[in-house]
């Protein structure tokens, strides 16, 4: 079956380009997902933790700082999820 549907182009070519949403309590959701608040930001690891070069399991000198990565990868996992940005 072939759609003849046109498509629909949103913006205006403004050179200052387009933005969605004028608060962070503004929803979007895309692709049919519920439309949620803007999440919360990831929050940033530490690039001042020394990693370690002789003994450190994977470059690490700790687990924490693997804690701390996982949870910053899981936090961005989330927030794609739930505004449907996940493919």
């Amino acid at each position: 079956m072939t759609s003849t549907t046109a498509l629909t182009y949103i913006g205006d070519s403004n050179p200052s380009g387009m933005q969605w949403g004028k608060a962070s309590t503004d929803k979007l959701g895309f692709w049919g997902t519920t439309p949620v608040v803007q999440p919360t930001a990831a929050t940033a690891v530490s690039t001042s933790v020394p990693v370690s070069t002789t003994g450190g399991v994977f470059g690490f000198n700790s687990s924490a700082q693997v804690i701390a990565l996982l949870a910053a990868v899981n936090q961005l996992i989330t927030n794609n999820a739930l505004t449907g940005l996940d493919a």
